[in-house]
C-alpha cells in the first residue's frame, strides 16, 4: 500500500440518501414548441424582415440545451415559408478546439445534423471585420454569416460563470463571443471579466449595427432544463428586453437546497454542461471575483468528463480533487484554446488526482477543516444541470427534513463501489 491510500484507508466515507429538490416545473410542452415559435415568428417586425429568395444564417451554440434540435429545425422551417434559404453556423468562440471540424463535432454531438434540421451546417473559424466599437476596437463575426442576407441569434439566456451585468450569456454574448469565433472572442476577453458587462453589450451592439441580425430567440429554462419561455425579438427588443429575459432566468434557476457543504461531489463536468464544466452558480467555485453564489462547499471532488465535451475539461481547476479516470478523459488541444482565448488559467489547473473515486472523496473529506470527519455533510450531485435528485449524507438529513421543498427519497445507504473503488454506474437523476 503506498503513501496515499495509507494516509487516507481510515478516513470514514458516511453513507448517503437519495433526496429530491423541488422546483417549479412551468415549462412549455415539447409538442407544442413548434407553435409557441411560430406564434411568436409571425409577428409582422419579425417575419417581414427575412428576405425572400436570401440566405440566412441561424446560430448553434455549445451548450446543452433543452429541446435544441427541434427549436432550430422550426426557425428554418419557418425561414423556408418565408421563401428564404436557411443554414446554421455555429457560435461558440473557440470551442471545439477552436477548429471547424471540432465545432461541428459539438453540434452533431447535441443531435444537431444537416439531417435533424433540415438544412446545411456552414462551419469555419474564418472571421471578417464588420466595424468598430465606439471605443475603436474590431468586431469580427463568422464569415458565412457576414455574408449572409440575414442572421438569426438563437440561444439561451442564463447567468454567466464569470460575470454580473444586464448581458450575461444569451444573445448579446452569443454574438460579441460565439459568433466572433476564436479571433473576435479573444478581442473581447482582452480586458478581462472585470470588463465584460460593459464589453459584451458595447461588441454586441456593434454586432447588431453593422451587420444583418433580422432578429432573435431567447430561449428560457425552467429549473429541471426544460423549456420554459421563448421570446422572438427585433434588434430593438434585444437591447432593451434581454435584460429582463436574464432576471428571470435567474429566479428560474436550480440551486442546491443547503448553504454549505464539506465536500461537494460532482460525478461529470463538462462543456455541455456549463462553460466552466460545473456551473459556478451551482457549485460556488468561480474562476473570478466578478461574480458570486452557489453552494459554500469546502472541498469539491469532480470524477469525470462527459463524453459530450469532447475531451474539453475546462473548469477541472476549480476542483480540489479529481481521478486518474478523469485526467485520462482530458484532451489539451481541445481544453487549453479556451484559456488561450478568454485568458484565465485557474480553470485548466489540474488538481490533486486519485487513482480511484473512493480516494478522490477521502482525500476531499481528509484535507477539510475544522468537520467532524467521522460524520462529513456531503453533497453529491451527477452535475450541475441534473439537480432534482441529489444525494446528502446522514449529516444532513435533518436539515433537509426541514425543509418542504425538499423529498427524502430513500434512507441513507453506503455508496456503491466496485472492486477498483470506483462508483458503480452515474447517478440516477430520476
Amino acid at each position: 500500500m503506498g503513501a496515499i491510500k495509507t494516509l487516507l484507508q481510515d478516513v470514514p466515507i458516511p453513507q448517503m440518501a437519495r433526496i429530491r429538490q423541488i422546483f417549479d416545473d412551468t415549462h412549455i410542452k415539447t409538442e407544442d414548441i413548434p407553435k409557441v415559435i411560430r406564434e411568436q415568428l409571425s409577428r409582422p417586425a419579425i417575419a417581414d424582415t427575412i428576405p425572400a429568395g436570401g440566405e440566412v444564417a441561424i446560430t448553434a451554440g455549445s451548450r446543452g440545451v433543452a429541446n435544441i434540435v427541434l427549436i432550430i429545425r422550426t426557425i428554418a422551417d419557418f425561414v423556408k415559408e418565408r421563401g428564404a434559404v436557411p443554414f446554421v453556423v455555429p457560435a461558440m468562440g473557440s470551442h471545439g478546439g477552436a477548429t471547424a471540424e471540432g465545432q461541428l463535432a459539438i453540434l452533431e454531438s447535441y443531435g444537431i445534423t444537416e439531417e435533424s434540421i433540415g438544412c446545411a451546417i456552414r462551419s469555419s473559424m474564418e472571421t471578417v471585420q464588420i466595424g468598430t466599437t465606439p471605443d475603436g476596437k474590431p468586431v469580427r463575426i463568422d464569415k458565412y454569416a457576414a455574408e449572409a442576407d440575414g442572421i438569426i441569434v438563437a440561444g439561451r439566456v442564463k447567468p454567466h460563470t464569470a460575470f454580473r451585468g444586464p448581458y450575461e450569456s444569451g444573445l448579446m454574448k452569443m454574438m460579441a463571443i460565439g459568433l466572433g469565433k476564436q479571433y473576435g472572442a479573444s478581442i473581447v476577453h482582452e480586458d478581462g471579466f472585470e470588463k465584460f458587462a460593459e464589453n459584451i453589450p458595447k461588441f454586441g451592439t456593434a454586432i447588431l449595427k453593422n451587420s444583418k441580425v433580422l432578429f432573435g430567440v431567447g430561449i428560457l429554462e425552467n429549473a429541471y432544463d426544460k423549456t420554459r419561455e421563448l421570446h422572438a425579438l427585433t434588434p430593438q427588443e434585444i437591447i432593451e428586453k434581454e435584460p429582463e429575459l436574464l432576471r428571470k432566468a435567474k429566479a428560474y434557476m436550480p440551486r442546491i437546497l443547503f448553504d454549505s457543504c464539506d465536500v461537494l461531489v460532482v460525478d461529470e463536468i463538462g462543456k455541455n454542461i456549463s462553460g466552466d464544466g460545473m456551473d459556478p452558480n451551482i457549485s460556488g467555485r468561480f474562476c473570478t471575483d466578478c461574480a458570486s453564489g452557489g453552494i459554500n462547499a469546502q472541498r469539491v471532488a469532480v470524477l469525470s468528463l462527459t463524453e459530450a465535451s469532447h475531451g474539453n475539461a475546462n473548469g477541472i481547476g476549480l476542483a480540489d480533487v479529481t481521478t486518474r479516470r478523469m485526467l485520462n478523459q482530458m484532451d489539451f488541444e481541445a481544453t487549453y484554446p479556451n484559456t488561450i482565448t478568454n485568458k484565465i488559467t485557474e480553470t485548466m489547473k489540474i488538481p490533486m488526482v486519485m487513482e480511484s473515486d473512493k480516494l478522490a472523496i477521502q482525500m476531499a473529506v481528509r484535507t477539510c477543516f475544522g468537520i467532524d470527519k467521522s460524520s462529513p455533510r456531503i453533497v453529491r450531485i451527477r452535475n450541475t444541470m441534473a439537480l432534482e435528485y441529489i444525494e446528502i449524507s446522514e449529516a444532513m438529513l435533518e436539515e433537509a427534513r426541514k425543509n418542504p421543498q425538499i423529498e427524502i427519497v430513500s434512507e441513507p445507504v453506503p455508496l456503491p463501489f466496485d472492486a477498483q473503488n470506483n462508483l458503480l454506474g452515474s447517478m440516477d437523476t430520476k
